[in-house]
């Protein structure tokens, strides 16, 4: 399983093990896409992922200010382009409706929370999943008790963004994410991840 993670290899590069990234270019799909304002976040959370749906957001708001679907898919990755897709979301200046399919974990969770609650919605078969950011620490004692405060930060941070948009109290993040903390859509709509379960498109 994909956990959050805030460190890249040692060379600089993503880690290895990601999946292939989407192409830029522009194609029958991604014109199908781009046309019907829907952005795809499949697959592990990492710099090019950002990148591209960052690309696609602000083209698509520079068009016009209309809604944007974005549909996710994903085991988590990276806390700091987490962070990006989540920030864009509100940033871009259209709104932007997230529908969650398949699990939505980790970071993945942290994008979709980044949706006002009355656009986030999921298909009936979604999971859903919150733990703690972890990270691979190494390198002098020094370093390694610098990267453990960061880490302690960032998971404080997020507990307390979890926290607002769910409307559950802090105390109980920190309780459900000290494991890993699955709920299916119709609990993820009790706990205030998710504003509705759909079925179809005329329901979004």
């Amino acid at each position: 399983m994909t956990t959050w993670t805030a460190l890249l290899d040692d060379d600089g590069d993503e880690e290895k093990g990601r999946q292939p990234d989407m192409p830029m270019t522009a194609g029958p799909v991604q014109n199908a896409l781009f046309k019907s304002r829907t952005v795809l976040v499949f697959g592990e959370i990492d710099m090019r992922l950002a990148e591209r749906v960052t690309a696609q957001m602000t083209a698509l708001a520079a068009e016009s200010d209309a809604p944007i679907r974005m549909l996710i898919n994903s085991p988590g990755g990276h806390v700091e382009s987490g962070d990006t897709i989540h920030d864009m979301i509100r940033f871009c200046g259209a709104p932007v409706t997230v529908i969650g399919t398949g699990w939505v974990a980790s970071a993945g969770a942290h994008i979709f929370l980044g949706a006002e609650k009355e656009r986030r919605l999921c298909l009936p078969n979604t999971r859903f999943l919150l733990h703690q950011p972890a990270g691979g620490m190494r390198g002098q004692a020094s370093d390694i008790q610098i990267e453990a405060e960061q880490i302690i930060q960032m998971r404080d941070r997020v507990n307390r963004m979890i926290a607002e948009e769910t409307g559950q109290t802090v105390e109980r993040i920190v309780k459900d994410t000290q494991r890993n903390f699955w709920m299916n859509a119709e609990a993820a709509v009790e706990y205030g991840i998710v504003s509705r379960i759909i079925k179809t498109t005329a329901e979004v």
